[in-house]
């Protein structure tokens, strides 16, 4: 009996051994492939200059990408590029086009597209990444400040989309990913330009993943939480604008509610190569995005209760004021963590040539 029990034991310590190496196998060929697909493809990052562009550059030239970097600013784009030549992320410059252009305008979307395409053959990839964050409540934002979030947030990825979605329609191939928010599934208090221009974002990001996935394009909507990124000393702030930057600072950079950019970046490349409809980051996204409509008056609740614990508005307090001139009450972790990402992610650059 003895003997057989051993037999047994024996047996079920052998298929348990050959069930792990089957699923570690598995998990080792699906990151593989993930590696393999991105090798090669030129992939168009906006906002490729600093904060999650540049840690998405950083991780698609890591894969073999040949990457295009757009943004308004030539010296913070020549900045990005000389860091990921310094950190061995590409081999050469020549596996890095940048990009001076205002995608605001259609023109300067066809633009770039026609500069990736011209140099490299194709776009394989475009993420729409840049945008803009205005932080502030309802009585300090005007209506020009929602216009220019629309106009960064929304509409330049608009613009190349439609720019780019020709000569993938004709090859029935290509991957479109919008990076939208948690502000884009959740109105969150003090963000409503933002929040505005990130629910549009979904919305046509979705829909068109609707039209054209038959059509052999992929369509990713990428709604993250907080992440480290820096962006932080780069976000505008009106009303009592130190305050502001105090809380949004302080959420944006706080360890366990907050995700590092490159844990985003890798988990927004392999979303992408496996094509995936959508990605969340960080655990509050991916309840927003699972569970924020099945209880609207919840979510109203805490809302409400967050805005109780914001600063109150500030009269004439309109204009709004960069980041990095209002840090007078910043507080641990953003002071070491997020000015350290602000450092790596080329924010303190852009800063500087403002």
């Amino acid at each position: 009996m003895k003997s057989r029990d051993g037999s047994l034991l024996q047996n079920a310590v052998y298929l348990g051994l050959g069930l792990a190496s089957t699923i570690l196998s598995t998990l080792s060929d699906r990151t593989q492939n993930k590696l393999n697909w991105t090798k090669g493809k030129v992939v168009v990052i906006t906002g490729g200059s600093r904060g999650l562009g540049l840690a998405l550059a950083e991780e698609f030239g890591r894969r073999g990408a040949q990457l295009v970097l757009a943004a308004r600013n030539e010296d913070q784009l020549a900045e990005a590029r000389r860091q990921l030549l310094d950190r061995g992320v590409v081999r050469s410059s020549d596996d890095v086009l940048i990009v001076a252009a205002d995608l605001r305008q259609p023109e300067e979307a066809s633009r770039l597209i026609e500069e990736a395409t011209r140099r490299f053959g194709r776009v394989d990839v475009l993420i729409n990444n840049a945008g803009v964050i205005t932080v502030g409540p309802i009585e300090n934002q005007t209506l020009e400040q929602f216009r220019e979030v629309m106009e960064s947030n929304f509409y330049s990825g608009l613009h190349c989309t439609l720019a780019v979605l020709p000569q993938m329609l004709e090859r029935r191939a290509g991957s479109i990913a919008t990076v939208s928010s948690i502000a884009g599934r959740i109105a969150v208090p003090h963000l409503l330009p933002y929040c505005a221009s990130k629910f549009a974002a979904v919305g046509f990001s979705e829909g068109l993943g609707m039209e054209v996935r038959s059509k052999g394009i992929r369509v990713t909507t990428i709604c993250p939480g907080l992440l480290r990124t820096g962006s932080h000393r780069n976000a505008l702030f009106t009303g009592d604008a130190s305050r502001e930057y105090q809380w949004f600072s302080l959420a944006a950079n706080m360890p366990g509610a907050s995700a590092s950019a490159r844990h985003a970046a890798k988990k927004i490349a392999n979303g992408i190569a496996a094509g995936c409809a959508e990605i969340t980051i960080t655990p509050q996204a991916l309840i927003a995005a699972r569970f924020g409509n099945l209880s609207p008056e919840a979510k109203r609740i805490a809302m409400m209760a967050m805005h109780m614990t914001l600063p109150d508005a500030k009269e004439g307090q309109n204009s709004p004021r960069c980041g990095e001139e209002v840090r007078d009450r910043e507080l641990f972790p953003a002071s070491t963590i997020g000015s350290s990402a602000a450092r790596r992610y080329n924010q303190v650059v852009a800063i500087a040539e403002q």
